[in-house]
């Protein structure tokens, strides 16, 4: 019934908890080749590859949502204010006069919520008769195996719309890697050969074991930054805990001195379908491109759980507003 448009819509995973929670794709615009045809694939054809700095005329939608480029506002980089991607968000704005939404969804790290570049959002967006109301919701809340902060700044011409209620219990990292069996065919199960110092930190690693065991018990192997630093950056060259969720699925997930993403078990990096699994994505998925550009898409984006989480309770708000403008109708028919 109640379609929405999406930008920056990378592999479009934020998109397709919208559509599982009962929304249509009307459009969505994503500058990545191998992202846009990964949306056109897995979910509909109505993905246009081009930049979303530039306004289409793609009609009219119920819901605008957005994950305009976080880099420039995350704590894992270098959170430079003159960063040319950050203005990215402001041009959500010209779409909104475009495509006369009324709620609009952005979606980035917290951080982006206390920038200057968010406070210019807010304010066109007050201007433009919206309510904003931000959310700061943890994947791991909303049945994603992994811990993973997100902001969502929620504005809405339809009344204030309720926050997701957090799930009872959460999953664990273990549950999504093998509760179902992998297909060791699929192309997706993919993950880079190591070289042989890699595989010989791998094989000294323990269970839930990281880069501190690699300093005592092999210090030859180690290189002498991870010295330097000391009790900084633990979990690097890290097990995944099987019985906990996951951390942050970054962009660089296959690479071992980026975070806690070796295998519990075996002696290598979490593969391809191993990382989408820990965002909330099916087996059936496939992604476009080679591995690190997939990787990429992966790592960018929204939880399926979290999505649909959030999309859901929008999809609320509509019905809601829908059955009170159905009650105000039918009391002035009877007073007339």
């Amino acid at each position: 019934m109640w379609k929405f448009g999406d930008l920056y819509a990378g592999a479009g995973l934020f998109s397709s908890g919208m559509k599982s929670a009962g929304f249509t794709p009307a459009f969505a615009v994503e500058l990545s080749a191998d992202a846009a045809q990964t949306y056109r694939q897995n979910l509909s054809d109505c993905v246009i590859n081009a930049s979303a700095a530039e306004v289409h005329d793609v009609g009219t939608v119920d819901v605008l949502i957005a994950g305009p480029p976080c880099q420039g506002f995350s704590t894992l980089g270098r959170r430079d204010p003159l960063d040319v991607r950050n203005d990215l968000c402001l041009a959500i704005l010209p779409w909104i006069d475009r495509v006369e939404p009324k709620v609009v969804v952005v979606e980035n790290v917290p951080p982006f919520v206390r920038s200057a570049h968010w406070a210019m959002l807010a304010e066109g967006l007050r201007s433009r008769g919206f309510e904003i109301d931000v959310w700061e919701l943890d994947a791991v809340d909303y049945g994603t195996p992994q811990l993973r902060k997100r902001a969502f700044t929620v504005a809405s011409t339809i009344g204030q719309i309720a926050r997701p209620v957090p799930a009872v219990s959460k999953t664990s990292a273990g549950a999504a890697l093998f509760d179902i069996p992998l297909d060791a065919h699929d192309p997706m199960h993919y993950w880079p050969v190591p070289s042989d110092l890699a595989m010989r930190r791998f094989s000294l690693i323990p269970p839930n074991g990281d880069k501190r065991d690699l300093l005592r018990l092999v210090p030859e192997l180690c290189p002498p930054s991870w010295k330097q630093i000391g009790c900084q950056a633990t979990d690097v060259w890290g097990r995944i805990d099987p019985s906990a969720p996951a951390n942050t699925i970054r962009c660089t997930f296959q690479n071992p001195s980026k975070g806690r993403y070796l295998h519990p078990f075996e002696n290598r990096v979490i593969s391809l379908r191993e990382g989408a699994r820990l965002q909330g994505v099916p087996d059936d998925w496939i992604f476009a491109g080679k591995p690190y550009p997939v990787a990429r898409q992966i790592g960018n984006g929204v939880p399926i759980p979290l999505g649909t989480a959030v999309g859901r309770v929008i999809y609320d708000a509509f019905e809601a507003a829908t059955a009170s403008d159905v009650t105000v109708s039918s009391k002035v028919l009877a007073a007339a």
